[in-house]
């Protein structure tokens, strides 16, 4: 895991007595996005903000946080800060010099100054000032420029204003786009109606489909105010019904015989199943059953013709095109897909393709194990100048096996429950869901839940009930993400089904939050030392924002690391990440309760160029005038 440059207390923590550190993080309450700079003190008055502002804080009695000075002796500043109400709390940890401290400390005017331990409490009593409602803040940098709405997307900033901080939705919503929801019309309801990841399967369609709806999505995010990541699932080796391009189901009646061959041909044939696998009937015996897509129509294998076979249907249904087999003998699956490649050429291609195009996220399908999750990452990191994520789907008992090892490796997991429950018998999807939501939290991986979360909206303008009760259960457990499959990409009612993934997603989280108000979700992470004192950290100020009401939390990270620590913890407030890597800034899409900003950070005390004063620019940050 990688360590946060831009976050220096793995290299001072040790410096810093034990008895301060409750006073590392202090409250605040609320902050409200925007996208002007009349901020945190009259503008007009004090035009050059660095300079204005060490003058500003003079003449009104701001701190100065002489008693830490002494402590280290840093070429970097750490300025945890809060503001509730109308009272300022503000503090420096660390400081190379006293005057440095005057131009990066202060925030807001304060009189009747009281000295509180390593911090200050004021209370601002001149009218016309402004009040931040603000939070509790991890790490510091001081910010160099901010521009726009720093990435901060329109329907957030909506929900933001609508709901307030603890009303956001902190789980997020992944799309998949198919020819139902594919015109610029529908991706932009699609992602006013919260959609964070836009998903696009690598199975169907040219690369050149993918290609059109790839650039439709980044030209809404630049004209529109968006911020939708994009993934590309690979298609996997696995043995599945060859897709003639038929728009239609088959349906196959009980005691009809059908002949399921790897013998190529075009078109349809009565009653012939095409495979894609020339080897897919080695090692199977009469009698054994074939099951199609996890339980949608069942086969009895009566006679095996060189390698195709022969099959009665006695569990008639419907089947797909691109449909998967399966074998089953004596109750017992029989596995097959070991014996394909975890990439295929065609994977290869897909990937290829994902790279010049600059995607956010590549989902690796049928990763069985470890290593050729690294294979890819160790081929991304020569091939592509970004930083693509490389997330694992779990769909077979191999996989399964392997977990946690597959976690450690990847940059998150997709439970892909459909093709998982072709393999795991029915009675424990549940289970074997929660316990992949709770290894990926355990190992700081984001998680997404996918497959038939509401498969009846494919059709009907309205889930069914179990399957509103399926979405919750999968926020109770503090899933990253969920997702839509085939009702979003071929559903007459995609939009629908989104909003009542958001809805749900909503109220079983303000129903989890005052449920579990005592409970604090922290888990222990088995690695490094340095990542053991971020974590302890971020355990810390997750355990002081529920304690104390805080309505946000402010972090800054580079690679996302120090967020993604916090939200393991799945706090009451957002979290506000604040970033200068664009690629950290779009994967963060994916992590529960994290709303990223894209800022230009100055990690240099010595840096002469003139910076917004910390912490976290007050142009991030809607503020409201007292009274």
């Amino acid at each position: 895991m990688q360590t946060e440059t831009i976050f220096p207390f793995v290299q001072t923590w040790f410096l810093i007595p034990l008895n301060i550190l409750p006073h590392l993080f202090l409250p605040v309450k609320s902050i409200v996005p925007f996208k002007s700079c009349s901020g945190a003190f009259n503008v007009e008055k004090f035009p050059n903000p660095v300079d204005d502002l060490d003058v500003f804080l003079r003449q009104n009695h701001a701190c100065c946080t002489y008693p830490v000075q002494n402590l280290v002796n840093h070429s970097r500043s750490i300025q945890p800060m809060a503001v509730s109400g109308d009272s300022v709390l503000v503090r420096s940890l660390i400081a190379k010099n006293i005057t440095r401290v005057w131009q990066r400390n202060g925030f807001l005017s304060t009189k009747n100054v009281t000295e509180v331990g390593f911090y200050t409490v004021g209370r601002l009593e001149k009218k016309g000032r402004v009040g931040v409602r603000a939070a509790l803040q991890v790490g510091s940098e001081d910010v160099k420029k901010l521009e726009g709405n720093f990435g901060f997307d329109v329907v957030s900033e909506g929900e933001l204003k609508e709901k307030g901080f603890l009303g956001m939705r902190k789980t997020k919503l992944v799309c998949t786009i198919g020819p139902a929801c594919c015109s610029v019309e529908d991706l932009e309801k699609l992602a006013a109606g919260g959609m964070n990841v836009a998903r696009l399967n690598m199975c169907h369609n040219a690369r050149e489909w993918h290609l059109d709806v790839i650039k439709k999505i980044r030209r809404l995010n630049e004209e529109k105010g968006f911020c939708v990541s994009v993934m590309i699932d690979t298609e996997g080796s696995q043995i599945h019904v060859v897709d003639h391009g038929a728009p239609s189901t088959v349906k196959a009646e009980e005691g009809s015989v059908w002949l399921f061959t790897a013998e190529q041909f075009d078109g349809l044939r009565p009653f012939t199943v095409q495979a894609n696998y020339e080897g897919f009937s080695e090692g199977i015996e009469v009698g054994d059953i074939l099951v199609i897509d996890g339980g949608m129509a069942s086969f009895e294998v009566i006679e095996k013709v060189g390698n195709a076979l022969c099959c009665k249907c006695t569990d008639p249904g419907l089947f797909l095109p691109r449909a998967k087999f399966s074998f089953w003998r004596d109750g017992k699956l029989v596995e097959r897909n070991y014996r394909l490649p975890t990439l295929s050429p065609k994977d290869w291609a897909d990937i290829e393709f994902g790279i010049s195009e600059g995607v956010d996220f590549i989902s690796l399908s049928f990763a069985n194990n470890a290593d050729s999750i690294s294979e890819l990452k160790n081929y991304l990191s020569t091939k592509s100048s970004r930083c693509i994520r490389v997330l694992a789907k779990i769909e077979s008992l191999e996989s399964l096996q392997n977990l946690e090892e597959i976690v450690e490796a990847s940059d998150g997991i997709m439970v892909a429950r459909g093709d998982l429950g072709v393999e795991v018998p029915l009675e424990q999807i549940p289970t074997v869901q929660e316990e992949i939501t709770q290894v990926c939290r355990e190992l700081n991986k984001p998680v997404i839940v996918a497959s038939q979360l509401l498969e009846s909206m494919v059709e009907y303008p309205t889930p069914t009930r179990a399957e509103v009760a399926d979405v919750s259960e999968a926020v109770r457990q503090f899933a990253d993400a969920l997702m839509l499959s085939g009702e979003s990409a071929i559903g007459s009612y995609g939009q629908k089904a989104l909003a009542v993934l958001r809805m749900a997603s909503s109220r079983m989280e303000l129903w989890s939050r005052e449920e579990n108000k005592h409970i604090l979700h922290q888990r222990q992470l088995g690695v490094s030392l340095p990542d053991r004192i971020a974590e302890q950290i971020c355990n810390c100020a997750v355990e002081m924002a529920n304690n104390l009401g805080v309505d946000a939390i402010f972090v800054y990270t580079k690679h996302g690391h120090m967020a993604s620590l916090l939200a393991r913890n799945s706090p009451y407030p957002p979290i506000f990440a604040f970033t200068n890597n664009s690629d950290t800034q779009m994967a963060l899409n994916l992590q529960w309760g994290v709303f990223r900003l894209l800022v230009d950070l100055s990690y240099d005390m010595e840096d002469e160029t003139p910076t917004i004063p910390n912490p976290t620019a007050f142009q991030a940050i809607q503020v409201k005038k007292f009274d």
